[in-house]
């Protein structure tokens, strides 16, 4: 790391420590990504199969977008962290993982357990999670909350195509 990155954002924590943060924080994502890959196995058939609006997005799409936004939201809370111990930071690291969790259950509602309703309500939770984590991050490390603003953006979008979806198969999706 650059001195001049080292003066401008310090960390109680030596470089090697930080590497190690860095690798626990992608660790920690990555955990929450593979949960929900693990309840989309078959999501891509299950998704061509439902009613869509004509904006909603190929089925292709989500992989590449949550891998990016899944890389981003590791790189945010490492940023955090590496300011090291302070309330603030406990509160929002601790937001932070509430709603990776939060993330990797809607996966679960949707398309194993088919609960469009459930998912609909639960990624409106998640979405006042993350609002509540950038507004921690924000005057903690700027950076750290822009990171995740393209993840808000993805999950308000998501959101209207969950309802959509929903609403358009409501058998399918009880």
């Amino acid at each position: 790391m650059s001195g001049s990155f080292q003066q401008k954002y310090p960390s109680p924590f030596s470089v090697r420590q930080q590497a190690l943060g860095f690798v626990g924080w992608f660790l920690l994502t990555s955990l929450a990504a593979m949960a929900g890959y693990f309840a989309s196995v078959d999501a891509g058939e299950f998704y061509l199969q439902l009613a869509r609006p004509e904006w909603a997005p190929p089925a292709w799409l989500f992989g590449p977008v949550w891998t990016l936004l899944y890389v981003m939201m590791a790189v945010s809370s490492w940023l955090i962290w590496r300011l090291g111990r302070n309330t603030n930071v406990y509160i929002g690291l601790a937001l932070f993982v509430l709603q990776l969790g939060v993330n990797a259950l809607w996966t679960w509602l949707f398309f194993a357990w088919r609960k469009g309703g459930l998912a609909f309500a639960e990624i409106l939770v998640l979405w006042v999670l993350l609002a509540a984590t950038i507004s921690f991050f924000w005057p903690l490390r700027r950076l750290a909350a822009v990171l995740l603003l393209p993840y808000l953006a993805w999950i308000t979008f998501a959101a209207m195509l969950n309802l959509s979806v929903w609403l358009r198969n409501p058998v399918v999706l009880s």
